[in-house]
């Protein structure tokens, strides 16, 4: 008869576990400890009680700690259901590669990105005014708006605006925003803005000569080993497996006609417009001002990447800006990008403790979520970084006519991690 010591017991349990999950990584098997296993038990039953109670169809994760990719899996579907809301006879699978709508995962991983390379160039100094780079902000209400502000979202600007009802192309957009009026005073309060986002793709473009994709494309993406970080991926000739979002945009059509949500505006008549889509969006971003208005490229929305893609741009920064022994961006002006705001955030990312998907994490934690789902959160002090990929929309609106709130999901995971690292 064999004896096995505790040790021994400890790696039994983990293969049980990973094929039980039908996992792959035969190669971690030896060098996990009892610990890891324990981790991958936790992360397994939160996201699949979550699937299982029908509040999320599927998930891709992704738990990294220095250079230990501690684990991945993908769990669920990446479509569940047809427009009617009917159950597909076959539903879509998930996989790790499945490509996300990130949603505002757009706002960090594309364009405060390329913030970043444009600062570290010399190109642009992060305390210019906008009106430097777009002249409609040269209007007296607007002249003291820095680009520091809108990375900060306390540029004052409105938080979101339906453009599509007043604008068609992405020039048209860049217009309507220089010509609208400020809601509250520059610099007073920081109020998370879609529109701040959406002038600082249009710096980017201003200041490089080329389209907001294009310039990310050539300076962010192809550099970092980004391949399938990309805008309109239906446009491009690949083929993509992708995770499904909603049955049209049945919140964003709430927001106009509901006034309880606050997004009233004297000057547009909800029944004025009616481009709305009616189908299962897959592969066309779900946000509006993105896709109706702005031909699915923006500042605040409108990428699309998977699990893999977004832990090199992550590993970019866990590493101080270097990237295979070179200086991507940095080291400087990646702290510069890093350091807390007298409201608890960086430029670009969000740094306050008190957000449910980094709740009390230590100092220095950051990280960024998406409406649809998405959200990366990194603890460099741990040397972890957690990826979760979410396609929350699938599951449609709850009867109060919301979508399910991921963010106790968020919590947990994160929960979970930091008690992995600390033991």
């Amino acid at each position: 008869m064999i004896k096995f010591t505790g040790r021994h017991l400890c790696k039994i349990v983990l293969v049980i576990t990973l094929l039980g999950n039908g996992l792959f990584v035969s190669a971690q098997i030896n060098e996990t400890p009892a610990k890891k296993a324990t981790l991958i038990g936790a992360i397994d039953s939160i996201i699949n009680s979550g699937i299982a109670a029908g509040k999320i169809p599927g998930a891709v994760i992704q738990i990294k700690q220095g250079a230990d990719v501690v684990y991945t899996r993908a769990y669920g579907d990446a479509q569940k259901f047809n427009y009617n809301h009917e159950p597909l006879h076959v539903p879509d699978t998930m996989t790790v590669e499945t490509l996300f709508d990130l949603a505002s995962l757009t706002k960090v991983v594309g364009t405060t990105t390329s913030m970043m390379l444009l600062v570290d160039r010399g190109v642009i100094n992060i305390d210019d005014p906008v009106s430097k780079y777009v002249k409609a902000f040269g209007a007296p209400d607007k002249a003291a708006i820095t680009i520091r502000n809108l990375l900060t979202h306390t540029a004052g600007l409105y938080e979101w605006y339906p453009m599509y009802y007043r604008a068609s192309t992405r020039q048209e957009t860049f217009k309507l925003i220089g010509e609208l009026p400020l809601k509250y005073p520059v610099g007073a309060q920081r109020k998370y803005s879609d529109l701040g986002f959406t002038v600082l793709g249009e710096i980017i473009e201003n200041v490089s000569g080329q389209s907001l994709d294009q310039f990310e494309t050539q300076n962010v993406f192809k550099p970092l080993g980004m391949t399938n970080t990309l805008y309109n991926p239906l446009k491009q000739n690949r083929q993509f497996h992708i995770a499904a979002t909603s049955f049209g945009n049945p919140y964003e059509k709430r927001m106009v006609y509901d006034p309880s949500l606050g997004y009233q505006f004297k000057e547009i008549s909800p029944t004025a417009w009616d481009g709305w889509r009616h189908y299962v969006l897959k592969g066309e971003v779900n946000d509006g001002n993105a896709w109706y208005a702005e031909g699915g490229v923006a500042g605040a929305a409108g990428l699309f990447s998977n699990v893999a893609d977004l832990q090199k741009l992550v590993d970019m920064l866990m590493n101080r800006g270097m990237v295979d022994g070179h200086q991507f961006i940095s080291a400087a002006t990646i702290n510069t990008f890093l350091t807390k705001d007298k409201f608890g955030n960086g430029l670009g990312w969000m740094m306050d403790p008190s957000n449910s998907f980094m709740k009390n994490g230590p100092e220095g934690t950051f990280g960024h979520t998406g409406f649809t789902g998405t959200s990366i959160t990194v603890a460099p002090s741990q040397k972890l970084s957690i990826i979760l990929l979410i396609n929350r929309q699938q599951m449609g609106l709850l009867p109060s006519g919301d979508y399910y709130n991921v963010n106790s999901i968020r919590a947990r995971v994160f929960e979970a991690a930091m008690k992995y690292t600390n033991q």
